[in-house]
């Protein structure tokens, strides 16, 4: 049987993320992840939205974000995506890099979101090929019950 995905596009403004937050605990709950997992899901989606809110569309244009969610056998995958500037992507900068004993000071402004997003999510894709897509990946972490 095939899982559903349900796709959101609302407008790139801070007064929508909500929308997307409530989808996400909405599905996430009814696929059975626990409620500190769809917490963490929830500050992920949060960055990631904010980002495209406050990097995508330049010049006070307001463009359009996509959300898909994509309901796996033992995962949930929440796509965000927008059509706007993309900018340049290094993972492995992201991958090596480490806050541990450096003030914040000395992290990169608008990098937080990103570490803190891989720090939350048992995985995170970037694609610029075309805006920016942001593929944040959580696995059910279903406790099996004890007879």
């Amino acid at each position: 049987m095939m899982k559903p995905w349900i796709s959101l596009t609302i407008p790139a403004q801070a007064d929508y993320i909500d929308i997307v937050r409530l989808t996400l605990s909405g599905l996430a709950a009814k696929e059975g992840f626990s409620y500190e997992e769809i917490e963490d899901m929830k500050v992920a989606v949060t960055e990631a939205c904010t980002n495209v809110v406050l990097h995508a569309y330049d010049g006070g244009v307001h463009g359009i974000m996509e959300i898909v969610f994509e309901v796996q056998q033992d995962s949930l995958h929440i796509r965000v995506k927008d059509s706007g500037s993309s900018f340049f992507y290094e993972p492995s900068v992201i991958a090596d890099a480490s806050l541990h004993h450096k003030p914040l000071s000395d992290a990169n402004v608008g990098g937080l979101g990103l570490f803190l997003m891989q720090a939350l999510m048992d995985q995170v894709e970037v694609r610029t090929e075309m805006g920016t897509e942001v593929i944040l990946t959580k696995r059910l972490g279903r406790k099996e019950e004890m007879a």
